[in-house]
Order: C-alpha cells, then structure tokens, then sequence
C-alpha cells in the first residue's frame, strides 16, 4: 500500500491503488506462458511407413427426403404420399441398415405435415437423419 505524505505533515492516507507492480507482473506472466505454450503441446513426430495406395472406403450417399410449400412429400426427387413415407424408409432400411436420411423441409409447409414425416421416419427405425437448414 502506498502512503501519501504531505508537505503539510498531514498522516491522510493515499485511496490510490499503484498499479505499475500489478502491470509488473502481469508481463512478467505473459513472457511465461509465451515461453511455455509451445512445450504444451504433445505432439508426437513419427516418420510413418510407406505402403502402396489404397481407395478409401466408398460413402454412401445420403437418402433426400422433401418437403415443398404445398405439403408434398418428395422421396429423392420423386413424389411419394405421405401415408408410403414410413413403409418406403422400411424398405430402404431394410436393403441398407446404415440408411442416412437428409430431411428439408419449405419454410412456408405447415408443422403438421412435417411432424407427421418425422414421425413416419422414427416408425422406420432410421437412426441417421440431417434436418437440412439454410445460413442466414
């Protein structure tokens, strides 16, 4: 704590913190984390074996279900009623058991049809499903 004195002898305590030890120390602890971070890191440097090229793995496409402003429902492209929704995911499911389904919905469709898909497509047993938005 810092003391004031006065030229008058007064004993009045100064009410100003002295901030230059606090900047003293704050620099003092930024060159250590500047010096430190780079030993933080815990990389391992490995020369990895060379081998013949390989193909990864194929990817299967992702199944598109649609939903346009007038309520119908569009299984990759093509029209599908809402009611066949479910047994066709079934199927789909059944013929490939790791289905990905991307679900897009209009912004102007009514909640209701697309709970009624979602519901169809939890019924179906698909497990991986994208509701598809657009970046504002």
């Amino acid at each position: 704590m810092a003391f004031n004195t006065k030229e008058d002898g007064g004993d009045d305590v100064m009410g100003e913190i002295n901030v230059t030890p606090l900047v003293d120390v704050m620099l003092v602890l930024l060159v250590v984390f500047i010096v430190t971070a780079p030993l933080l890191t815990n990389a391992v440097h490995v020369n990895l074996p060379k081998t013949a090229e390989t193909a990864p793995p194929e990817e299967k496409a992702a199944v598109y279900l649609s939903v346009d402003a007038q309520g119908k429902i569009f299984i990759d492209k093509q029209e599908i009623a809402v009611e066949a929704v479910e047994n066709e995911l079934k199927n789909r499911k059944a013929a490939d058991p790791e289905l990905a389904l991307n679900l897009n919905a209009d912004d102007a469709v009514r909640y209701g049809i697309v709970a009624k898909v979602m519901s169809s497509i939890e019924r179906a047993g698909v497990t991986k499903l994208a509701v598809l938005t657009a970046p504002q």
